[in-house]
């Protein structure tokens, strides 16, 4: 199990496929993103609550995030068809892409234990990581709370 990028680490570079918004068979790459903050948040699952919300929260916000040159990407094992339909059944305006190799999810450590009803399995932990305009991990949220969170992020990039 991979530890998680430390505030001041560069972030570790992926490309992978998004969401069609940009595009059939269109990918994200971390590295097109130099010189611009990038709010990178992994969630579990398409579709399911929490991950609605805070998805939602996000999208809502994107334009406050924008006007502080900052792009929002949220990564999950999902589909880029499941992505296209939790983007339009929810009005989503963000990038989402698919790892559902999970090569991206275990370079930044979120592929970990979790407990739930007393069963153990693997799965994806809530994270979000902000990454500078050099690349370099300026801030991690582990084990996210979704109420508030879009908003503190907004806050953390704000201040950098």
């Amino acid at each position: 199990m991979t530890a998680m990028p430390e505030v001041g680490k560069k972030a570790p570079a992926f490309t992978l496929p998004r969401d069609s918004a940009a595009g059939e068979n269109a990918k994200v790459q971390l590295s097109k993103f130099k010189g611009q903050k990038v709010v990178l948040y992994f969630y579990p699952k398409d579709m399911t609550p929490g991950c609605t919300t805070e998805s939602i929260d996000f999208s809502t916000m994107a334009k406050e995030f924008a006007d502080q040159n900052t792009v929002i990407i949220g990564i999950s094992k999902d589909s880029v068809a499941r992505h296209d339909k939790f983007i339009a059944k929810h009005e989503l305006n963000l990038i989402l892409a698919s790892d559902e190799e999970g090569t991206v999810i275990e370079k930044f450590g979120v592929w970990q234990e979790k407990k739930l009803y007393g069963k153990v399995y693997m799965g994806i932990v809530r994270s979000t990581f902000l990454i500078d305009e050099a690349g370099k991990v300026a801030a991690v949220w582990p084990k996210v709370r979704v109420k508030g969170h879009a908003q503190a992020v907004l806050d953390a990039v704000k201040e950098l």
